[in-house]
C-alpha cells in the first residue's frame, strides 16, 4: 500500500474535489470522524466545512494546514469497504490525528480502488500536530498496515550502491561537459517522453537544455543537437557541445527512437488517470502557483511552467518520477492545459484568491512566484541542490536515481570520440 500525503491550505477545496466525484458516482463517504451526519443523511462540502471551522478559527501560524491523505493497496487487493474503514483508522490514529475530524471517501475512478482522506493539522488549541519525518512514519506505518491486514507489500527497489555522491549541474565549478555527461547519457534510458520539448522539460531540473541545429555535409542537410549549461535563471550559460561528445544515447536519431517507443506507452495511459487524480487534487487544495508547485513535489511530480516575455503561460509539463514519464498538461485534459492555468494564475487569480478566502476563513497567499522554490526539486533530486552533494540513503517513494547517473564524470568524452576515429582510420587503412 503506498500513502501520499498531500498539504494545502484549501480545505473546502479538497472538499469540493472528493464531493464532485461522489456526485458523479465516481466515489462514496465511507467514514466520518467527529463529524455528524446531516437531517437527510447526506453529506456536502458546506455541510462538512463547518464542522472544520472551530480549528481554521484556532489555528496560530500553520499556514498548510489542510492535510489531503490518499491510500492505495495494490490494484490485486481485494479490499474490503470494511477493511477500508479499519485502515482508514488505524493509519490516522497512528499518524496522530485519531482525535481530529476527517472524513473518508472511497474512490472508484480508475481501476483500482482507494480511499481519500481530508482533515486538519492543528488541533482545538490552535497546536499543529507535529509532521515530523512524517514521509518515513506514513511508511513505517503502510508496512505495518500490510502485514496485519494481508495485503501485497508496496516494492521498494533498493539502490544498488548507496555509497555514491553526486554533484549539481553547476556552471561554476567547470568540467560542465563531464557533468552534463552524468545526466544525458543516462536519462533517456529510464524516462519516458515524446518530444523534443518533453525532453528538455525533463533536462531543465538538472540545469541543461538540448537544441536542434541544422546544416549541411557533403551537399546533404543534416540535423543534430547541441548541448548547455543553464545559470540558476534559466539562461545558457555554457559553450554549445555537440550529441556526439557524449555517446549514441544522446543523439538525435537515438532521441527520436525513444519518441517513438515511447508513444505507445503513452497511447496505453497507464499512469494517466492517477497522476491526473493527483495534480488535480494539488489544484483543488491550493490557491496558487507557488503551492501548487510544492503541493507536487511532496508527491514525487515536477511542474515546469513556460512563459512568454509577456508573462502568459504557452506550456505547462508534469514530470512524474513515481513512473519516470514526462506529460504534456493537454495530455491529461483540458482542465490541466496552459490555457486553463493562464485563466486561474494569471485572469483570475483575484477572484479566486478572494473566493478561497471566503470559503476557508483563512487568508489566502500572494500569487507573486518565489524564485527559490519556483522549480523546487523532488527530494531525491537533492544532489542538485546541495553544494557538497549528497550521500543517498534507501528512497521509498522513488526509484532511486543513483541507478541512472553513474560515474560518467570520470570519463573524457572528447577521448573516446578521437580513438572512434582513429579506429575507422585504421580500417579503412586495411582495406587498402
Amino acid at each position: 500500500m503506498i500513502a501520499k500525503i498531500g498539504k494545502g491550505e484549501n480545505l473546502l477545496g479538497a472538499l469540493s474535489y472528493n464531493h464532485l466525484k461522489v456526485d458523479n458516482e465516481q466515489a462514496a463517504v465511507l467514514l466520518t470522524n467527529k463529524i455528524a451526519e446531516s437531517m437527510d443523511g447526506k453529506y456536502s462540502a458546506a455541510h462538512i466545512n463547518k464542522y472544520f471551522e472551530p480549528y481554521l478559527i484556532a489555528n496560530k501560524n500553520t499556514e498548510k494546514i489542510v492535510r489531503h491523505i490518499s491510500l492505495n493497496p495494490d490494484p490485486n487487493d481485494q479490499v474490503t469497504n470494511e477493511y477500508f474503514k479499519d485502515i482508514a483508522q488505524e493509519y490516522m490514529e497512528k499518524m496522530g490525528y485519531g482525535n481530529q475530524p476527517y472524513i473518508v471517501y472511497k474512490h472508484n475512478d480508475i481501476d483500482r480502488a482507494h480511499i481519500h482522506i481530508v482533515t486538519v493539522c492543528v488541533d482545538l488549541s490552535g497546536t499543529k500536530i507535529s509532521d515530523s519525518h512524517d514521509h518515513p512514519r506514513s511508511m513505517a506505518i503502510c508496512r505495518e498496515i500490510e502485514r496485519k491486514f494481508g495485503l501485497i507489500p508496496a516494492t521498494e527497489k533498493q539502490q544498488a550502491d548507496s555509497t555514491k555522491k553526486f554533484k549539481p549541474i553547476n556552471y561554476k565549478e567547470g568540467d560542465i561537459k563531464s557533468q552534463i555527461a552524468s545526466v544525458i547519457r543516462y536519462l533517456p534510458k529510464y524516462y519516458k517522453f515524446q518530444s523534443m520539448g518533453a525532453y528538455n522539460a525533463l533536462l531543465s531540473l538538472f540545469n541543461i537544455t538540448a537544441e536542434k541545429v541544422n546544416g549541411e555535409l557533403n551537399g546533404q542537410q543534416k540535423s543534430g543537437l547541441v548541448y548547455f549549461a543553464l545559470n540558476e535563471n534559466g539562461e545558457k550559460n555554457s559553450n554549445p557541445f555537440k550529441a556526439s561528445k557524449f555517446g549514441p544515447h544522446a543523439g538525435l536519431p537515438f532521441l527520436e527512437n525513444q519518441f517513438a517507443l515511447s508513444r505507445a506507452y503513452y497511447k496505453a495511459g497507464v499512469p494517466k488517470n492517477s497522476l491526473k487524480n493527483t495534480i488535480e487534487i494539488a489544484l483543488h487544495t491550493t490557491s496558487d502557483e507557488l503551492n501548487f508547485k510544492s503541493h507536487l513535489v511532496e508527491q514525487g511530480i515536477n511542474a515546469v511552467i513556460r512563459r512568454n516575455e509577456a508573462g502568459r503561460i504557452y506550456g505547462v509539463t508534469f514530470i512524474d518520477h513515481e513512473s519516470k514519464s514526462v506529460w504534456n498538461g493537454s495530455q491529461l485534459g483540458k482542465n490541466l492545459s496552459a490555457n486553463a492555468f493562464n485563466d486561474l494564475w494569471l485572469n483570475h487569480g483575484v477572484q479566486y484568491r478572494e473566493v478561497v478566502e471566503k470559503s476557508t476563513n483563512m487568508p489566502a497567499k500572494s500569487t507573486e512566484e518565489d524564485p527559490e522554490i519556483s522549480h523546487k526539486l523532488h527530494s531525491i533530486f537533492n544532489f542538485l541542490t546541495e553544494p557538497g552533494g549528497v550521500q543517498f540513503e534507501n528512497v521509498g517513494l522513488l526509484d532511486s536515481i543513483s541507478g541512472i547517473i553513474s560515474d560518467a564524470q570520470g570519463e573524457d568524452y572528447e577521448e573516446i570520440d578521437f580513438e572512434n576515429r582513429m579506429k575507422k582510420k585504421r580500417k579503412k587503412g586495411r582495406k587498402r
